[in-house]
């Protein structure tokens, strides 16, 4: 058995009898028509809206609703007062009825406001003419006084299920766009083909931006970063060891960061410890995802005045890290003519070689380079050329040993060999 609510128990001491409840009855086309009409032009969000075969059913569900009302009182009377209420009661399917109402509401787009000022509107139409008809026959005062009483706590309880309906729709609405979203980001992630991800981003309601890119961040710093960016940037979290020991990090995908606007993203994230991607169209954004993977994975360090380490700064790491295998070979072989040199003076003159390499050969240039006299530098550079020969004037040796002593001995690529 269901426990009665307080309008079926406020409904059993209100004494109706049958002609006043049909001359109510007769009333009630007449003041669901008078609601609607003053719901129109009370509540702008209803103006216009509530027209042709849509205010016809409007106007029905009025005349039902407080035909319910009239149906409980008529209920009361001749129900036994010392039992508790069936829950077969008229107020359960008008309840019911009431958190169906609130739950299209929401669905049409409509606020929880506009809802509430709907019945507020419709509460004090209906009373006014429910009232008029009341006094006419005759009623008791304190017996009106009741009925007011009842017909407005009967209104509140259908506003409560309206407003429960319209927030369950919501919740339900919002659980379903973030679990489209997050299968959207997914997919981007993992490169899916475009029609998939439009027919993904149609489901999520998201707007296909012209560019994506990828930011990595720890999770703790999350919250503040996604304050300051676009309202339709996706967010997903991933292990990748880009921040302290045991901290969790974050994927932003981050719409429309072309051009001049990328310097705005790098003054966001700005003291976040973020991996800054390279932008690329929305369809392509799993490329962006890689970049960023990858400059993790090197363990370049993090600038130290805060700015976001930005991959387009480390692209020669990247590009000679591509094979280590072939890297590590490659400076196997150039390095080969110092292979019979004690380890430290080989150390050296391969020190001096890469510098005179990028230097492009400024004895001063290289000699503040290694800290060293430039009389130094030139000793070293003639053992060198004494040990290398025409080596150092070829073309295609000049690339190779330029290749292979890029990064430093020891650098992120020979670090990841």
């Amino acid at each position: 058995m269901a426990e009665p609510s307080g309008t079926t128990n406020r409904a059993a001491r209100i004494e109706l009898d049958q002609r006043v409840a049909r001359e109510l009855r007769d009333r009630l086309p007449l003041v669901a028509g008078q609601t609607v009409t003053a719901i129109t032009g009370e509540v702008p969000s209803y103006s216009g809206t509530l027209t042709g075969q849509m205010r016809d059913k409007i106007e029905n569900a009025v005349q039902i609703a407080l035909g319910t009302f009239l149906q409980l009182l008529e209920q009361s009377q001749t129900a036994d007062r010392t039992q508790v209420s069936d829950p077969s009661t008229p107020l359960v399917p008008a309840l019911e009825a009431a958190y169906a109402l609130g739950s299209g509401e929401a669905r049409s787009g409509r606020s929880v406001d506009a809802l509430l000022a709907a019945y507020r509107v419709g509460a004090r139409v209906s009373w006014r003419e429910l009232a008029a008809a009341t006094v006419a026959t005759g009623l008791p005062a304190a017996t009106v006084a009741e009925f007011a009483e009842l017909m407005f706590a009967y209104i509140d309880e259908l506003s409560a299920a309206s407003v429960a309906g319209h927030a369950d729709e919501l919740a339900s609405v919002g659980r379903a766009r973030r679990r489209n979203l997050e299968r959207l980001t997914q997919q981007l992630l993992a490169g899916e083909a475009e029609d998939v991800l439009l027919r993904s981003a149609e489901r999520a309601d998201w707007p296909v931006p012209q560019t994506l890119t990828v930011v990595l961040l720890p999770q703790a710093k999350l919250r503040g970063a996604l304050a300051l960016l676009a309202e339709h940037t996706l967010e997903s979290s991933e292990e990748l060891p880009a921040g302290e020991p045991g901290e969790e990090t974050a994927v932003l995908l981050v719409p429309d960061m072309h051009g001049d606007r990328r310097r705005q993203l790098a003054r966001v994230l700005h003291g976040r410890r973020a991996v800054l991607g390279p932008c690329r169209p929305w369809a392509r954004v799993s490329s962006s995802y890689r970049r960023v993977v990858r400059v993790v994975a090197l363990g370049i360090a993090q600038p130290t005045d805060g700015e976001p380490l930005d991959t387009e700064a480390h692209l020669a790491e990247l590009l000679l890290s591509a094979d280590v295998e072939a890297l590590a070979d490659l400076r196997t072989r150039v390095l080969q003519p110092l292979a019979a040199l004690p380890a430290a003076t080989a150390e050296r003159l391969t020190e001096t070689l890469r510098s005179w390499l990028l230097h492009q050969g400024r004895r001063d240039d290289v000699a503040a380079d290694l800290f060293v006299h430039p009389q130094t530098v030139r000793y070293r550079m003639g053992q060198l050329r004494q040990i290398y020969g025409d080596r150092l004037t070829d073309p295609r040796s000049l690339l190779d040993l330029t290749v292979a002593l890029a990064l430093p001995v020891g650098g992120a690529a020979t670090a990841t060999a």
